[in-house]
Protein backbone atom coordinates (compact mmCIF):
# COMPACT_ATOMS: atom_id res chain seq x y z
CA UNK A 1 0.00 0.00 0.00
CA UNK A 2 1.35 3.37 -0.92
CA UNK A 3 -1.09 5.56 1.01
CA UNK A 4 -1.05 5.92 4.78
CA UNK A 5 -3.68 3.93 6.63
CA UNK A 6 -6.05 5.54 9.10
CA UNK A 7 -7.31 4.09 12.36
CA UNK A 8 -10.63 3.57 10.59
CA UNK A 9 -8.88 1.44 7.93
CA UNK A 10 -7.54 -0.79 10.70
CA UNK A 11 -10.93 -1.00 12.37
CA UNK A 12 -12.63 -1.94 9.08
CA UNK A 13 -10.03 -4.65 8.54
CA UNK A 14 -10.59 -5.78 12.13
CA UNK A 15 -14.35 -6.08 11.58
CA UNK A 16 -13.77 -8.02 8.36
CA UNK A 17 -11.25 -10.31 10.03
CA UNK A 18 -13.42 -10.83 13.10
CA UNK A 19 -16.36 -11.79 10.90
CA UNK A 20 -14.33 -14.18 8.77
CA UNK A 21 -11.76 -15.64 11.17
CA UNK A 22 -12.91 -14.88 14.72
CA UNK A 23 -11.47 -12.85 17.56
CA UNK A 24 -8.23 -14.83 17.82
CA UNK A 25 -7.18 -13.35 14.47
CA UNK A 26 -7.37 -9.77 15.81
CA UNK A 27 -3.62 -9.36 16.25
CA UNK A 28 -1.22 -6.77 14.85
CA UNK A 29 1.03 -9.19 12.89
CA UNK A 30 -1.60 -11.04 10.85
CA UNK A 31 -3.62 -7.88 10.26
CA UNK A 32 -0.59 -5.89 9.10
CA UNK A 33 0.42 -8.72 6.75
CA UNK A 34 -3.11 -8.89 5.34
CA UNK A 35 -3.04 -5.12 4.76
CA UNK A 36 0.46 -5.15 3.29
CA UNK A 37 2.00 -2.79 5.86
CA UNK A 38 4.32 -3.00 8.85
CA UNK A 39 3.18 -3.43 12.45
CA UNK A 40 4.39 0.11 13.04
CA UNK A 41 1.33 1.39 11.20
CA UNK A 42 -0.88 -0.49 13.66
CA UNK A 43 0.92 0.95 16.68
CA UNK A 44 0.85 4.44 15.18
CA UNK A 45 -2.95 4.39 15.65
CA UNK A 46 -3.40 2.13 18.69
CA UNK A 47 -1.42 2.05 21.92
CA UNK A 48 -1.86 -1.68 22.21
CA UNK A 49 -4.06 -4.58 21.19
CA UNK A 50 -6.59 -3.75 23.92
CA UNK A 51 -7.13 -0.27 22.46
CA UNK A 52 -7.66 -1.79 19.03
CA UNK A 53 -10.12 -4.35 20.39
CA UNK A 54 -12.04 -1.57 22.14
CA UNK A 55 -12.23 0.36 18.85
CA UNK A 56 -13.49 -2.73 16.99
CA UNK A 57 -16.17 -3.29 19.64
CA UNK A 58 -17.24 0.38 19.43
CA UNK A 59 -17.57 0.03 15.66
CA UNK A 60 -19.61 -3.16 16.11
CA UNK A 61 -22.01 -1.21 18.33
CA UNK A 62 -22.39 1.40 15.60
CA UNK A 63 -23.03 -1.26 12.94
CA UNK A 64 -25.22 -3.57 14.99
CA UNK A 65 -27.32 -1.04 16.87
CA UNK A 66 -26.95 2.64 16.07
CA UNK A 67 -26.97 2.37 12.27
CA UNK A 68 -29.93 0.00 12.37
CA UNK A 69 -31.86 2.23 14.76
CA UNK A 70 -31.17 5.29 12.61
CA UNK A 71 -32.44 3.44 9.54
CA UNK A 72 -35.52 2.23 11.36
CA UNK A 73 -36.29 5.70 12.68
CA UNK A 74 -36.11 7.02 9.12
CA UNK A 75 -39.04 4.71 8.30
CA UNK A 76 -41.75 6.83 9.86
CA UNK A 77 -44.56 4.66 8.47
CA UNK A 78 -43.84 1.38 10.26
CA UNK A 79 -40.63 1.36 12.32
CA UNK A 80 -41.27 -1.99 14.02
CA UNK A 81 -41.77 -3.77 10.68
CA UNK A 82 -38.60 -2.07 9.39
CA UNK A 83 -36.69 -3.30 12.46
CA UNK A 84 -37.88 -6.87 11.94
CA UNK A 85 -36.95 -6.83 8.25
CA UNK A 86 -33.52 -5.31 8.91
CA UNK A 87 -32.55 -7.55 11.80
CA UNK A 88 -34.01 -10.85 10.65
CA UNK A 89 -32.99 -10.20 7.05
CA UNK A 90 -29.35 -9.35 7.80
CA UNK A 91 -26.25 -11.52 7.57
CA UNK A 92 -25.38 -12.15 11.16
CA UNK A 93 -21.85 -13.55 10.92
CA UNK A 94 -20.45 -10.54 12.79
CA UNK A 95 -23.07 -10.94 15.53
CA UNK A 96 -22.05 -14.56 16.06
CA UNK A 97 -18.34 -13.67 16.02
CA UNK A 98 -18.70 -10.97 18.68
CA UNK A 99 -20.84 -13.20 20.89
CA UNK A 100 -18.25 -15.95 20.59
CA UNK A 101 -15.55 -13.44 21.55
CA UNK A 102 -17.63 -12.43 24.57
CA UNK A 103 -17.49 -16.00 25.86
CA UNK A 104 -13.73 -15.53 26.36
CA UNK A 105 -13.12 -11.83 26.92
CA UNK A 106 -14.56 -9.55 29.64
CA UNK A 107 -14.40 -6.41 27.47
CA UNK A 108 -16.31 -8.11 24.65
CA UNK A 109 -18.75 -9.48 27.22
CA UNK A 110 -19.38 -5.95 28.53
CA UNK A 111 -19.91 -4.70 24.97
CA UNK A 112 -22.46 -7.45 24.31
CA UNK A 113 -24.31 -6.67 27.55
CA UNK A 114 -24.41 -2.97 26.61
CA UNK A 115 -25.72 -3.62 23.13
CA UNK A 116 -28.29 -6.10 24.42
CA UNK A 117 -29.56 -3.42 26.81
CA UNK A 118 -29.61 -0.78 24.06
CA UNK A 119 -31.54 -3.03 21.72
CA UNK A 120 -34.02 -4.12 24.37
CA UNK A 121 -34.67 -0.53 25.43
CA UNK A 122 -35.26 0.44 21.81
CA UNK A 123 -37.66 -2.45 21.14
CA UNK A 124 -39.56 -1.61 24.33
CA UNK A 125 -39.87 2.01 23.22
CA UNK A 126 -41.20 0.93 19.80
CA UNK A 127 -43.78 -1.32 21.43
CA UNK A 128 -44.85 1.42 23.85
CA UNK A 129 -45.29 3.76 20.88
CA UNK A 130 -47.60 1.12 19.41
CA UNK A 131 -49.76 1.35 22.50
CA UNK A 132 -48.54 -1.50 24.69
CA UNK A 133 -48.49 -0.82 28.44
CA UNK A 134 -44.93 -0.66 29.82
CA UNK A 135 -45.01 -4.14 31.41
CA UNK A 136 -46.36 -5.78 28.25
CA UNK A 137 -43.88 -3.88 26.08
CA UNK A 138 -41.03 -5.04 28.30
CA UNK A 139 -42.15 -8.69 28.20
CA UNK A 140 -42.76 -8.72 24.44
CA UNK A 141 -39.47 -6.93 23.77
CA UNK A 142 -37.62 -9.61 25.74
CA UNK A 143 -39.41 -12.43 23.89
CA UNK A 144 -38.76 -10.74 20.55
CA UNK A 145 -35.10 -10.26 21.41
CA UNK A 146 -34.71 -13.87 22.50
CA UNK A 147 -36.25 -14.84 19.16
CA UNK A 148 -33.72 -12.68 17.33
CA UNK A 149 -30.79 -14.14 19.31
CA UNK A 150 -31.93 -17.68 18.57
CA UNK A 151 -32.16 -16.81 14.90
CA UNK A 152 -28.79 -15.03 14.91
CA UNK A 153 -26.96 -17.84 16.66
CA UNK A 154 -28.53 -20.66 14.65
CA UNK A 155 -26.91 -19.59 11.35
CA UNK A 156 -29.37 -21.86 9.58
CA UNK A 157 -30.54 -20.49 6.22
CA UNK A 158 -34.29 -20.05 5.83
CA UNK A 159 -35.92 -20.24 2.37
CA UNK A 160 -37.43 -16.90 1.27
CA UNK A 161 -41.05 -18.07 1.37
CA UNK A 162 -40.68 -19.52 4.85
CA UNK A 163 -38.76 -16.44 5.98
CA UNK A 164 -41.65 -14.17 4.98
CA UNK A 165 -44.11 -16.41 6.84
CA UNK A 166 -41.93 -16.27 9.96
CA UNK A 167 -41.68 -12.48 9.75
CA UNK A 168 -45.47 -12.22 9.38
CA UNK A 169 -45.96 -14.39 12.48
CA UNK A 170 -43.45 -12.35 14.50
CA UNK A 171 -45.25 -9.19 13.40
CA UNK A 172 -48.57 -10.63 14.62
CA UNK A 173 -46.94 -11.46 17.96
CA UNK A 174 -46.01 -7.84 18.54
CA UNK A 175 -49.19 -6.27 17.17
CA UNK A 176 -51.59 -4.65 19.59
Amino acid sequence: MTEQLSADDWIKEGIKTLTKSGFTALKADPLSKAMGVSRGSFYWHFDDLGAFHAAVLRRWREIAAEEIIAGVEADSVEPLRALLRRTFGARLDLERAVRNWAAFDPAAQAAVRAIDRRRLDYIEALLERRGFPAAAAQARAQILYWTFLGFALSAAPVPATRFQLLLDEIQKMVSA
